[in-house]
């Protein structure tokens, strides 16, 4: 048997930028290289830590005067829907799920084009062409699924049109939505909304007891539909735990409620190391 010697995470910094989501802020994030034969467990115990994936880093955010972007997941076995979100639901019951392999197709970045150019024109996504594009979706070390929802084909047409498309990770207690898009010519079947509420479904088929949404950030009308989900939890103080009031946490932009840099580093739990048979 010959031993490896682990090698733990490196985590950085990124410098500041102007913060998509509160005005007149600047955004800094904490990060660290995902990959090799440890790339799964580590994506499950950061996931689980507030991180999210974007091809093969894990980041979360680390911002100088602000604390605001909180991680938020719903806990699947006590969701129920609201009767906005039923209505959601039925409203999109002609859209047929499909879940598969992480590739990039030409039908998927021209729905994307359409998205970006509808909702986010000037953000940070808007220059991606095909090839960035690509690497978002493929480049993963992780089990990664793209879930892709279809709606019946035009009239006079057979070909079913792609309607939404979801890229989602599989971990050991969830599932995670790196990123979704959708047809912004349906922007009136909330089809982000409808996303959500399948993926709590599909959670729920598979037996995962969590749906990792990404960020909430209170103050932001970008990220505040998030707080419209019942059974929706937070990663606040080192823990999760139930967002109760969304108004009660407008102080987590305050400058004071930040932490140091290393102390941030110190308390992260890495998981366990395993030797590699060879």
């Amino acid at each position: 048997m010959r031993h490896t010697l682990p090698i733990a995470p490196q985590f950085y910094v990124t410098a500041p930028q102007p913060c998509p989501y509160l005005d007149g802020r600047a955004e800094r994030k904490l990060f660290t290289a995902l990959q090799g034969d440890g790339a799964a467990r580590l994506n499950d115990s950061l996931s689980k830590q507030g991180f999210r994936r974007s091809q093969n880093v894990l980041y979360r955010p680390s911002c100088a005067d602000c604390a605001a972007c909180l991680s938020a997941r719903i806990r699947v076995a006590d969701f129920e829907p609201s009767k906005t979100q039923k209505r959601i639901a039925r409203k999109n019951a002609d859209l047929r799920r499909e879940a598969t392999s992480p590739w990039a197709t030409e039908d998927q970045y021209a729905l994307f084009r359409r998205y970006l150019d509808h909702r986010h024109a000037d953000g940070g996504m808007a220059d991606m062409d095909i090839f960035e594009f690509a690497a978002m979706i493929e480049e993963t070390p992780v089990k990664t699924r793209v879930i892709e929802y279809s709606a019946p084909p035009p009239e006079g047409e057979r070909r079913r049109r792609l309607t939404a498309v979801c890229l989602t990770d599989v971990l050991d207690d969830g599932l995670s939505m790196v990123y979704s898009f959708y047809d912004p010519e349906r922007i009136k079947g909330s089809l982000g909304t409808y996303v959500i509420l399948d993926h709590v479904e599909l959670a729920r088929q598979v037996g995962l007891p969590y749906v990792y949404l990404g960020y909430w950030v209170p103050g932001s009308r970008k990220m505040g539909y998030k707080s419209n989900f019942s059974a929706l939890e937070i990663y606040k103080g080192g823990e999760w735990q139930p967002i109760g009031d969304p108004a009660a946490h407008s102080a987590e932009t305050h400058p004071l409620s930040v932490d140091p840099i290393a102390e941030q580093v110190a308390r992260i739990a890495l998981p366990e190391t395993r030797p590699v048979k060879g």
